[in-house]
């Protein structure tokens, strides 16, 4: 797989480890399978296409929230000051809209002092937003500053608007390199076997699983109910639930179910136990829902339905009708998971990506994004990342393992 990039590197680096660019990483690694694509392994390269004493780098952080960003935001600019010497490094506020000078917001120049322990807080110090902003004037913005490294840390809608950053730039003549930080707690980004505040996120949603699970048991005829984010992939919930060991049923994307069905096996379990637990993805049963599929938030992203009132209110009465109401707990604990700072793994894996991100700007790749396959970080080309989706596959382990640990029937009919 090609990547882009802006040039001949000609300047030399100062690690003393560098990486070939004829390094590849397959995409598939199974015995029997078909190698599929190949990636350019990731590292430090021994010619740099920029000059870092005249190198200004920049970082914008979009979309949701998501544990890790500051860790992201501290490392990306220690490997700039301390691994290369890059001249200065600015931070735009307020994600794509902090590019358009319009919005009267200056960036602030990163310092060792701003992040100083940024990385212990949630959240990002150089704030976030959705949507899109207009390139002609962000492109301009980016020219007058003289930056020429810009770092993209966000979901694929921010991944996309960088790639619409870089060829904006290339038309106008700017050797711009725009490198992505893939961003989401679902786990759910094309050739990136996990992706950081991932497992922040699962320990959080595990901690109200187990609070769930004492509401429930506490009462007579208990029924905990938690919503957890994952907008089309149920990684979070199927992680969780199999953290926590004490959810009942789990339902998420990927795998339909017909409402009736899903009732009658929670009035089974009521009969045995008398108490429940559920965990549900916020992108479940969307077509019992019947959500607009026209309906996008700022992000370009589908508009869902909330699912967890929804199945709140069918199950208090299901069970009013049946004569045996139900005590509901119901949890939406979703700005709570993904709001938390990162822990120690995602803690590893955010200085990795970040690292890696920085290598890959200065040896001039631009139009990319840091993938993560087999242990091994790569550079993936943003055009590839948008055709690809990543989703939790009902017949491998994760799904096995949710319905082992709850004892749900593989489906509910």
């Amino acid at each position: 797989m090609l990547t882009p990039t802006l040039g001949e590197a000609r300047f030399a680096s100062t690690h003393t480890h560098t990486i070939s660019d004829d390094r590849r990483i397959p995409e598939r690694i199974e015995t029997g399978e078909k190698p599929g694509l190949e990636f350019e392994l990731a590292g430090p390269r021994a010619k740099l296409f920029f000059d870092a004493k005249q190198t200004r780098a920049a970082i914008v952080t979009c979309g949701g929230l998501c544990p890790g960003l500051n860790n992201v935001i501290r490392s990306l600019f220690l490997e700039l000051h301390y691994g290369y010497g890059v001249a200065e490094v600015l931070g735009f506020r307020g994600g794509y809209g902090g590019l358009d000078p319009a919005c009267g917001v200056e960036p602030v120049k990163i310092t060792p002092a701003f992040v100083d322990g940024i990385h212990q807080k949630g959240g990002t110090i150089l704030g976030s937003s959705r949507g899109p902003v207009e390139m002609g004037r962000a492109v301009e913005n980016l020219i007058a500053r003289g930056v020429n490294i810009l770092f993209t840390v966000g979901g694929d809608g921010t991944q996309r608007g960088g790639n619409d950053l870089y060829q904006e730039a290339r038309r106008r003549g700017h050797a711009l390199s725009v490198v992505g930080v893939p961003k989401t707690i679902d786990n759910d980004v094309g050739f990136v076997s996990r992706t950081f505040g991932f497992f922040s996120a699962v320990e959080e949603a595990a901690r109200v699983l187990d609070c769930a699970h004492t509401e429930a048991r506490s009462v007579p005829r208990g029924i905990g109910l938690v919503k957890l984010m994952g907008r089309h992939a149920g990684f979070v919930t199927a992680g969780a639930t199999v953290a926590s060991q004490d959810v009942n049923f789990a339902l998420i994307p990927e795998v339909p179910f017909a409402l009736d069905g899903f009732l009658a096996a929670l009035n089974e379990r009521m009969k045995i136990k008398s108490h429940a637990v559920i965990a549900v993805a916020e992108g479940a049963g969307q077509d019992l829902l019947a959500a607009d599929a026209s309906s996008r938030d700022a992000s370009g992203n589908l508009k869902l339905k909330d699912i967890g009132p929804f199945l709140k209110e069918k199950i208090e009465t299901f069970f009013k009708t049946e004569g045996n109401p139900v005590v509901m707990r119901y949890f939406d604990p979703s700005y709570q998971v993904r709001s938390r700072p990162a822990n120690c793994e995602d803690a590893l894996l955010c200085d990795l990506f970040a690292r890696h991100a920085v290598h890959a700007a200065m040896a001039g790749k631009t139009g990319v994004v840091i993938g993560f396959l087999h242990e091994k970080f790569i550079h993936v080309p943003i055009e590839l990342l948008a055709t690809h989706t990543k989703r939790l596959d009902p017949a491998g382990g994760w799904w096995r393992s949710v319905l082992a640990t709850t004892g749900q029937p593989e489906r509910f009919l």
